[in-house]
């Protein structure tokens, strides 16, 4: 082993044993912002002497086909709350989702984490207890409150408008009540920001469920009024009752589906699109809101939709009970159209996405007997050899999409176009939590290197006449 291999070894084990003694130092605060304003100093100082000694480490190479095919396999960003891994699944703060539905906390009979939980985690690599999430739930219950001038633009907009469109629209005009836009124009010093980024995410958060429940009410409950926070529920607890639901395992699935949807990793758009745009001190509800423009296009949040599409057409032609060859058959019709097959293959990953299998074990236990259910079984039987056989696909497993759609409907959501706004309430947990973090350390404007295809053919011409091909 080289002397630099040596030193970056030491540094990484050395590190590696900074992060879990504060992973796992015990702290009995149920006050969020003071477990946090008690981490980010080492942080900053473990991130410091990290750059100071290995700042021109090369952490890899980049190639022409990675600058023409959306920067994938490109090592470029620093995100801290979630790392996904091609072979195993996202970690969140180095948990599975496995771990994480055992060592979160749960509601009072309940079986599935809390969401708040997992927002604890994110922030400070904790697992929180069940004291400190309750606090935490009460905390944005009091953060709740929606201006008036929100709620009348809400309910201005015209029906045909697309609920991504009114939630990104109503987190842009919640830019009225952003303390860190205050803060930056009275001068604060750039050490203060993280605070009043995350004053502004709490806020965020807390308010975005009743947000959302009002988008649903208006487009597809007549306008009836989403009711009143109840301090003492959990956050999915009161989203599910504004949007006027009120079946426990609704519930549940909920607090699961928000807590499995929160964060993966940097790179996907919607969190990149939050940390670009929060880079140039845009506040958490322009970034956001920005990011939740990203979440609506179709190669990204909409996915879930188009899954369940796909698979009530495949029953429309198949029937009720379609045999495994039938189904091979409709599979086999879609690929040979041209069309992908919905809910399978990822970016990343290169196995069984674990946010499908633990939405599955959840339908095996509560909706074992749902049509819907029992034919997505039998796609996820069939469906990766067909596309192995095909060829095409470099993973033929299904992702999260592939199966979260169908746990809707079968509780009553039918109203498809909503599915992304779900996911957005979601994914504020991980973006959120990672702006917080981004500014906490310091991290500048982001701003890489474009070349044109003219600059990347002198490049590479340049590169090969000074180091010709063997044989040439």
């Amino acid at each position: 082993m080289s002397v630099m291999s040596k030193v970056v070894l030491n540094s990484s084990i050395k590190s590696q044993a900074l992060m879990n003694a504060v992973r796992y130092s015990s702290t009995s605060s149920t006050n969020l912002k003071d477990v946090l304003a008690n981490l980010i100093p080492q942080e900053q100082k473990r991130v410091s002497e990290f750059r100071k000694q290995h700042g021109s480490f090369n952490i890899g190479h980049v190639t022409v086909d990675m600058a023409y095919g959306g920067m994938r396999g490109i090592k470029g960003l620093v995100t801290e709350t979630s790392v996904l891994d091609p072979n195993e699944g996202i970690r969140f703060r180095g948990y599975s989702i496995p771990e994480c539905q055992k060592l979160l906390p749960k509601a009072e009979g309940g079986e599935e984490p809390l969401p708040e939980g997992l927002f604890w985690l994110l922030l400070t690599s904790h697992v929180p207890t069940a004291e400190q999430v309750n606090a935490l739930s009460k905390e944005w219950n009091n953060r709740a409150h929606i201006p008036q001038h929100v709620v009348t633009m809400l309910n201005n907009f015209p029906h045909h408008l697309h609920p991504m469109s009114q939630l990104s629209a109503a987190c842009n005009a919640l830019q009225s009540e952003s303390k860190f836009a205050k803060a930056y124009a009275d001068g604060v010093h750039k050490s203060k920001y993280w605070e009043y980024v995350y004053e502004d995410a709490m806020d965020l958060i807390a308010k975005l469920p009743t947000i959302a429940a009002i988008i649903y009410r208006n487009l597809y409950r007549d306008g009836t009024s989403v009711g009143a926070i109840d301090i003492n529920k959990d956050w999915s607890h009161n989203f599910t009752s504004m949007l006027g639901y009120t079946d426990p395992q609704f519930t549940e699935l909920m607090r699961l589906y928000l807590t499995i949807h929160s964060d993966h990793e940097g790179g996907n758009v919607s969190a990149h699109t939050c940390h670009l745009v929060g880079s140039a001190l845009s506040d958490p509800y322009l970034s956001f809101a920005a990011a939740m423009n990203g979440l609506a296009g179709p190669l990204h949040g909409l996915a879930n939709q188009e899954v369940l599409v796909w698979i009530q057409k495949s029953k429309r032609e198949l029937g009720d009970n379609p045999t495994d060859e039938q189904v091979k058959e409709f599979i086999w019709k879609t690929l040979k159209s041209g069309q992908v097959l919905p809910g399978y293959g990822h970016a990343v990953l290169r196995k069984t996405d674990p946010r499908y299998e633990c939405q599955r074990e959840f339908a095996l236990k509560q909706l074992p007997d749902d049509p819907l259910f029992k034919l997505v079984a039998q796609i996820y039987k069939i469906a990766p050899n067909v596309l192995l056989e095909h060829g095409k696909a470099k993973n033929p497993w299904p992702n999260v999409d592939a199966h979260s759609g169908v746990l809707l409907w079968h509780y009553g959501m039918k109203e498809m176009n909503y599915y992304t706004v779900l996911f957005g309430v979601s994914r504020a947990l991980g973006v959120l939590a990672s702006l917080i973090w981004d500014r906490a350390l310091g991290l500048p404007l982001e701003r890489p290197k474009s070349m044109s295809t003219d600059g990347l053919m002198k490049l590479v011409a340049a590169s090969i006449k000074q180091n010709p091909p063997h044989g040439a």
